[in-house]
């Protein structure tokens, strides 16, 4: 069997690892946490920080491991690029991508050598004065530049909310560097690209929501659809711009989702992720487009190919005419005592898939809320038509119910069913 290490260990990575055991691939997970969701099904597991590049490097040399991955995780990229060179390995990450689209300030920098719209922002150090800059009002965002999934994440209203955030920030950043920005209360929408012999395509445009309802941690997304409202103005005015960056950039191969905001029709770039997305749009495109990420960036690791000939005529973000959806279920603070509702969803027939992330008995603790580690899962749906799929909304909300302990429903939000004449 051929052997592939995998990087990282969460539930969204899980998948990856599940399809590559599906592909008669015998897969090795690294991460620290011995009891890591991507580590229940694979073929052998160790449990080593993803940082530690010269210990899994040896590793891979003991185990006479044919090819690694990155999972689904922003901070491992660059390790795995790393990891890689040292192996001589197939690897989609060049140097510049990964200074681009692995860290938020690195980004930002790239967003301005290349005319890319990005939200107004400061950066502060730990040596930095953490008074708030004159040049930007409340309320802020503040955010470490090298985390993800909403960890280290707060709005502030006001200085002594500012300053407390600032600290926090700084502690869950490994460069020690926090980002502040002026905190966008607009559409949000998300671009999905597929990059195969160095040409960029868009694979999925969508519109995100995410929930209001936790106060000032980070808004968490609740839903998304596809394709985006905006995907004419993305096209238009973004598109080509970024296709310059790509090229700068020298990216051959790999998968990238680039978040932005819309306001007033302009477009701001915020946040990259060069790898599978736990949003996971890959769900989607393997259901109507006919191509599995998942799949192909495996075989990319042993053959340094992505994808077939056929991809750019599978390839339609504008989804064949049909509309997706993917419903996002956040819980609240409490213990998990029953879930009702749940098989019927997945019974559904315009259900695609329902990803799974916590049980009956498991415990959602306050730290997790505002990151995605409240996510308790998400449902992918596809209609003919943004009529159905709200009407499939509103149904899966009456189907399901999560209760904690106390006999309290756990659900935070609902996502809302759509505006249809945006869709239409």
């Amino acid at each position: 069997m051929k052997k592939l290490m995998i990087l990282g260990g969460n539930p969204e990575t899980a998948i990856l690892v599940d399809t590559a055991i599906s592909m008669g691939i015998y897969t090795i997970v690294v991460d620290p946490n011995p009891n890591a969701p991507a580590k229940k099904n694979a073929s052998e597991t160790h449990d080593i920080d993803g940082f530690e590049v010269d210990k899994i490097v040896q590793l891979a040399k003991d185990l006479q491991v044919d090819a690694v991955l990155v999972g689904v995780a922003d901070i491992l990229v660059k390790p795995y690029r790393e990891i890689c060179e040292k192996l001589n390995m197939h690897c989609y990450a060049t140097k510049e991508a990964v200074e681009a689209f692995c860290s938020k300030d690195g980004f930002k920098i790239y967003c301005r050598e290349y005319d890319i719209q990005d939200i107004p922002g400061i950066y502060l150090n730990e040596t930095s004065s953490i008074d708030k800059p004159k040049s930007i009002d409340y309320p802020l965002m503040i955010k470490p530049v090298d985390n993800g999934g909403g960890v280290g994440m707060k709005i502030c209203r006001d200085d002594k909310d500012y300053q407390e955030s600032i600290k926090t920030a700084l502690q869950f950043s490994k460069k020690g560097v926090v980002l502040v920005e002026k905190y966008m209360d607009c559409d949000d929408m998300a671009a999905y690209y597929t990059f195969r012999n160095g040409i960029p395509y868009i694979s999925a445009l969508s519109d995100r929501v995410t929930t209001k309802k936790q106060g000032d941690a980070s808004p968490v997304c609740i839903g998304a659809v596809y394709p985006s409202k905006h995907s004419d103005l993305f096209v238009r005015d973004v598109h080509p711009k970024l296709c310059e960056l790509f090229k700068g950039l020298k990216i051959k191969d790999g998968i990238l989702n680039i978040q932005f905001f819309v306001e007033n029709n302009v477009i701001y770039a915020y946040d990259p992720g060069f790898r599978l997305q736990g949003e996971a749009p890959n769900i989607h495109l393997a259901h109507i487009n006919g191509f599995d990420h998942r799949e192909m960036l495996i075989n990319y690791a042993f053959t340094g190919i992505l994808g077939e000939d056929d991809f750019p005529e599978r390839n339609d973000y504008l989804f064949k005419g049909q509309i997706a959806c993917t419903i996002w279920v956040l819980l609240t603070e409490g213990m998990i005592d029953s879930i009702k509702g749940l098989n019927e969803i997945k019974a559904d027939k315009n259900v695609v898939f329902v990803l799974e992330r916590f049980e009956t008995g498991d415990m959602i603790h306050s730290d997790m809320l505002g990151t995605e580690k409240q996510v308790f899962s998400r449902i992918y749906l596809v209609a003919p038509s943004i009529t159905e799929v709200n009407s499939k909304i509103d149904e899966f909300k009456n189907l399901l119910e999560i209760v904690d302990n106390k006999g309290e429903n756990m659900i935070l939000e609902w996502l809302k069913p759509f505006n249809e004449d945006d869709y239409k």
